[in-house]
């Protein structure tokens, strides 16, 4: 199945860039993505980037720590000193505030607490949070006294989390194999204070393409077709950052989740068919596939 996706437009409202497109008006929403940068740049702040790029944003950063990574997996990783992710955060404030963060590595308490108290003073908003714990290829980017950390420090900021099965189980104390499972989940990091949990469905035992939505208001399912293939690099990384793009374009929650869901499923499509080929399993995707054919990017001209 070939996937069909477009950039979407902006929204008719008054956030920055509410004409037909947001080049239109010269101005696009700012995305903060705090995160580790990832050599490989299928994920991490690189992800992030290209990512918010593809849907018409523009993305500021805030490296939390350098790993070494391929298509095989994570080979090592430095933390950033806490001082220099605070002084990364405050500029990244200076030129006015962005309208939606996006947290993904964090690699330690002292992170996780400098970057919980600096959002809270600084006023964040749309943020949303990748629980980044462990990589797919088993790395831990996350340490225990972080995990408690992000619980009772970062999630009650956040307007909503996006934990994978593994995550989620992490952060609820309980097993996640199904949908059930995740929706029990799912109620439990609920109550931490997080405005909203989206369980994503790649890794539960059955609804493999079925991310589920909780809030207090109840559940909602986002399902597609399953792309069966090699493991994408990066994936949960963009996801959250969509979701973080179309929250400062003035989307709903709902409608920001399904524009995002839409976006990889036509990435992870053109991923399996045409992304470059490492020595590990993971292949890298394009993020920017929709904007630019080799012609265009010659003349400089979007698709």
């Amino acid at each position: 199945m070939t996937a069909s996706w477009s950039p979407p437009h902006a929204p008719t409202t008054e956030m920055p860039g509410s004409a037909a497109h947001p080049h239109d008006r010269g101005v696009l929403p700012i995305v903060l993505a705090i995160g580790g940068s990832d050599s490989s740049a299928g994920a991490g702040v690189q992800a992030d980037l290209k990512t918010v790029a593809a849907l018409g944003g523009y993305a500021r950063t805030v490296v939390t720590a350098v790993t070494a990574q391929h298509s095989g997996g994570v080979t090592a990783a430095w933390p950033v000193p806490t001082s220099t992710i605070e002084a990364q955060l405050r500029a990244a404030y200076l030129d006015g505030p962005p309208a939606a963060v996006k947290t993904g590595m964090l690699a330690n308490r002292e992170a996780v607490e400098a970057t919980s108290q600096l959002l809270r003073e600084l006023g964040a908003r749309n943020l949303v949070v990748d629980p980044v714990v462990r990589s797919t290829s088993g790395a831990t980017l996350l340490d225990a006294a972080g995990v408690d950390a992000l619980r009772t420090l970062l999630l009650p900021l956040a307007a909503l989390v996006t934990p994978n099965a593994a995550e989620a189980a992490l952060l609820s104390g309980i097993a996640v194999e199904t949908r059930a499972d995740a929706i029990e989940a799912g109620r439990r990091i609920l109550a931490l204070g997080v405005g909203a949990v989206l369980v994503t469905g790649g890794h539960l035992t059955s609804d493999l393409a079925t991310d589920i939505l909780i809030t207090a208001e109840g559940t909602q399912l986002f399902e597609g077709a399953y792309l069966d293939g090699p493991d994408v690099h990066g994936t949960g990384c963009a996801f959250a950052s969509a979701i973080a793009t179309r929250l400062a374009f003035g989307d709903a929650l709902v409608d920001a989740i399904g524009t995002a869901k839409q976006y990889m499923a036509a990435l992870i499509d053109v991923a399996f068919r045409s992304a470059p080929k490492g020595t590990g399993s993971a292949v890298m995707p394009d993020h920017l596939f929709a904007h630019f054919t080799p012609d265009a990017m010659l003349s400089g001209k979007s698709r």
